[in-house]
């Protein structure tokens, strides 16, 4: 054989194969693809807008973040807490 057969066949051979990968993937993303619609929530009452103890409720939260990354919970800030 002629060595710039091989060479061809090797190029082609790798980007058949990089096409045929690049496929595969598209069909996974459309197989793994969520069909459930968005769903609006209701807006939220007031009774959950409020904390009842919001400052005992801060104070557990930064305990537990300055307890989780080793640090003093005076020397964390909490700016804002949002309920998801």
């Amino acid at each position: 054989m002629q060595n710039w057969f091989v060479v061809v066949m090797g190029v082609c051979t790798v980007f058949i194969v990089l096409v045929l990968i690049i496929g595969l993937c598209y069909l996974l993303a459309l197989a793994c693809k969520e069909k459930n619609p968005k769903v609006e929530a209701a807006p939220p009452t007031a009774s959950e807008e409020t904390i009842p103890n919001r400052a005992e409720f801060v104070a557990a939260v930064s305990a537990a973040i300055a307890e989780y990354s080793g640090t003093d919970a005076s020397a964390i800030r909490i700016l804002s807490i949002k309920k998801i």
